[in-house]
């Protein structure tokens, strides 16, 4: 099978007509996937000309055929405003349809989102233990909110764990525009994670005040533009990041994830003490993997029963949802393909959208 280099050296001869440069040099070939023989990628267009699609679809699909890769995905999407603007800095040309002065400028941080005007809502998914689908329900709580209209960013605080990018199926890396960080953005996300420094999955091998630091970066030097929402994957337990966060912003609300199992919700139960005792208000309680559904409607109770509803009595919180075990049924030929985030018309997908407006209520009072 071929490798990621050999692909873009393959690539390099295609050229991307508004700008007279190969796509490659151009960086227009991302979220580069292999499954065994095949390829799944997106290219980038600057427009919706249909005809340079068939044409750069044709010529991809011949070019990688020729080097044993047996069916090519293609993924085509439509050049923000920023790409645009980082091309006209980076390769200092402009495409023939547009001058210089009608690129937008990416703003520096304008507004810092700890600061005292700040209005950003911030909302913390925490959980006793790992292995209850905490960083599953931030990724699909925030695409929900996304879809509600709302500004949406989440910050993946889980440093030795971290799992959003891989989760939501990001193949680039944020930017660093005049010693700022852009956060990369998709499902309408913008997502900032330790993942995107570290290299081959290496493991993070840090004391606690590396992490503080590090996590203070990810609110002071990130341009998060006008965010409504930011939802921070919380490492499980009781330690020194979620401790740390806790202390950085006082006015954020939680959300504690658990499962049905009674251990598992008494576990939780120590997040939400922690919650408490810090004064921050419990938005309410998710329990995940509450069962099985199987295709004729029957429903598995896997893990028993209870322990959500348990949960959010303890606290004196609400059972904001009960979410099914399973994966979303995503290809990797999709636009957008991503493992972790449910479609919005399944029946997941819909009870994530239910439990979003449901925060959105509770905020809004």
């Amino acid at each position: 099978m071929i490798t990621k280099e050999q692909l873009l050296e393959a690539l390099k001869p295609l050229a991307e007509p508004s700008y007279n440069k190969s796509v490659v040099e151009l960086n227009l070939v991302r979220d580069i996937l292999f499954n065994g023989e095949n390829v799944s990628l997106s290219l980038i267009v600057t427009s919706e000309d249909e005809a340079y699609k068939e044409k750069a679809k044709s010529y991809i699909g011949q070019t990688l055929e020729k080097l044993g890769v047996a069916q090519v995905h293609i993924r085509f999407r439509l050049m923000t405003d920023y790409e645009r603007n980082q091309i006209t800095n980076n390769q200092d040309t402009t495409p023939s349809t547009e001058s210089k002065q009608d690129q937008p400028v990416q703003p520096p941080i304008d507004q810092p989102i700890l600061g005292e005007a700040s209005t950003v809502e911030f909302i913390a998914i925490a959980s006793g233990k790992g292995g209850v689908g905490k960083s599953t329900v931030t990724v699909n709580l925030a695409v929900a909110l996304a879809r509600q209209g709302k500004k949406v960013g989440i910050i993946d605080a889980d440093i030795y764990g971290f799992s959003i990018p891989d989760m939501m199926g990001i193949e680039e890396q944020p930017k660093l525009v005049e010693n700022v960080i852009i956060p990369v953005e998709k499902f309408g996300v913008k997502v900032i994670s330790m993942g995107f420094f570290v290299q081959d999955n290496a493991p993070v091998i840090w004391r606690g005040p590396m992490l503080g630091k590090m996590l203070r970066n990810f609110f002071n030097e990130v341009s998060w533009g006008d965010v409504e929402y930011i939802l921070l994957d919380l490492p499980p337990g009781t330690g020194d990041v979620a401790l740390d966060v806790h202390q950085l912003i006082p006015q954020s609300k939680e959300v504690i994830v658990t499962t049905p199992h009674a251990t598992a919700a008494f576990v939780a139960a120590r997040a939400g003490a922690m919650a408490v005792q810090t004064n921050h208000e419990i938005l309410g309680i998710v329990e995940n993997m509450s069962y099985y559904e199987s295709k004729d409607g029957t429903k598995d109770y896997v893990f028993g029963k209870g322990g959500g509803a348990k949960l959010a009595e303890d606290l004196h919180s609400e059972l904001l949802a009960q979410i099914p075990l399973g994966a979303p049924d995503n290809h990797i030929s999709e636009i957008d393909y991503s493992p972790s985030v449910y479609k919005q018309d399944s029946k997941t997908g819909q009870l994530y959208l239910e439990m979003a407006a449901n925060i959105i209520s509770k905020l809004a009072k």
